[in-house]
C-alpha cells in the first residue's frame, strides 16, 4: 500500500486541512499519515471565537520516531503552515524523509482574491519560497503565485501566454513541476494549468466555473492530486481527475449552502473518487 504523509493543521469541525485530506487519500486506497501543526474547535473562515493549540513542537518528535523506526513516505505533503518556526521544521522534515523515489508536494497557503490571510506578509511569503525549492510539485492559486513572485495580483483579463510565463517564473523557484490553480480565461470555466520544467510541456484542464464561493475547495483538489499522483497517474490525468472531484463536490454542496456554508460536502461525493480512479 502507498503512504502518504500529510502536513497542516486540523479543525476539529470544518472541513479543510487534515479533516479533508485524510478522508481523501484513505479512500483513494492510499495509507494517509497526519502530522497536525495545530488543534483548532474550527476552522477560522467565518468562526469566531475559535480555540488553537499550536503542535509545532511535536513535530520534530514525530519525525525522529519515525526516522528511528524507519517508516518511509511515498509522498510528503504540506498544506497550510502557520508559523515562520513551522516553514524551517518542515523543511528539515523534506531532508529527513525525501528520496529518489518519492514525492514533495508543497500547497504554498498564504491568501486568495489578491490579499494575504491574516497573519502572513511579504517576510513569509519569502521563506515560502525556500520551502517551495525543496518541492517537487507546488501547487499555487493565482493569488499565491503573485505573493511568491512578488508580482501584482491579475485577476481576470489575462491570457494563455500570460499564465504560461507566470508558470516559468514559478518554475525557477526550484520545482519541478507548477500547478497553478484558479485559472479561467473564459466565464463558463475554471481550472489548472501546469508546467513540467523537465520536459518544457504545458497542459490544461478546465472544468464549470461556478459561482459563489466555496470553503475547503483548495484542500479538496490538493488531496486528490496528490493521491491521483502517488497512484501513479500522470500529471494530465491527475489534474482531471483532482478537478472533476472538487467540482462534483462543489455541485453536491449547491442548495445546501445554508448549512454546509463552512465546506463542501465531499464526503458524499467519495464514491464518484473511487470511480473516477478505477
Amino acid at each position: 500500500m502507498k503512504r502518504i504523509v500529510s502536513i497542516q493543521d486540523i479543525s476539529c469541525f470544518g472541513k479543510c486541512s487534515l479533516t479533508v485530506a485524510l478522508p481523501i487519500i484513505s479512500a483513494m486506497g492510499i495509507e494517509a499519515c497526519p502530522v497536525p501543526t495545530a488543534v483548532l474547535s474550527t476552522h477560522t473562515g467565518g468562526f469566531t471565537g475559535y480555540t488553537y493549540r499550536d503542535l509545532t513542537s511535536d513535530i520534530p518528535n514525530i519525525a525522529k520516531h519515525w526516522k528511528n523506526i524507519g517508516v518511509k513516505f511515498d509522498a510528503v505533503s504540506t498544506g497550510y503552515l502557520g508559523s515562520f518556526e513551522q516553514i524551517k521544521i518542515v523543511s528539515d522534515f523534506f531532508d529527513d524523509f525525501k528520496t529518489e523515489d518519492n514525492l514533495i508536494i508543497v500547497d504554498p497557503v498564504m491568501g486568495d482574491k489578491g490579499k494575504f490571510y491574516t497573519g502572513f506578509d511579504k517576510s513569509f511569503a519569502s521563506e515560502m519560497k525556500k520551502l517551495c525549492k525543496k518541492a517537487d510539485v507546488i501547487l499555487p492559486n493565482l493569488t499565491e503565485a503573485a505573493l511568491l513572485l512578488d508580482e501584482e495580483y491579475v485577476e481576470k483579463g489575462y491570457d494563455e501566454e500570460f499564465i504560461k510565463k507566470k508558470l516559468i517564473r514559478l518554475s525557477k523557484l526550484g520545482s519541478k513541476i507548477v500547478v497553478l490553480t484558479g485559472v479561467s480565461f473564459n466565464e463558463n470555466s475554471q481550472g489548472v494549468m501546469s508546467y513540467n520544467s523537465e520536459t518544457g510541456e504545458f497542459s490544461t484542464y478546465f472544468g464549470d466555473n461556478i459561482p459563489g464561493y466555496y470553503h475547503s475547495t483548495g484542500d479538496v483538489f490538493s488531496s486528490t492530486l496528490c493521491g491521483a499522483l502517488v497512484k501513479g497517474f500522470d500529471m494530465g490525468k491527475a489534474v482531471k481527475i483532482a478537478v472533476d472531484y472538487t467540482v462534483d463536490c462543489i455541485k453536491h454542496t449547491i442548495g445546501h449552502e445554508k448549512e454546509h456554508w463552512y465546506g463542501v460536502c465531499f464526503e458524499e461525493c467519495l464514491g464518484d473518487l473511487m470511480k473516477m480512479i478505477k
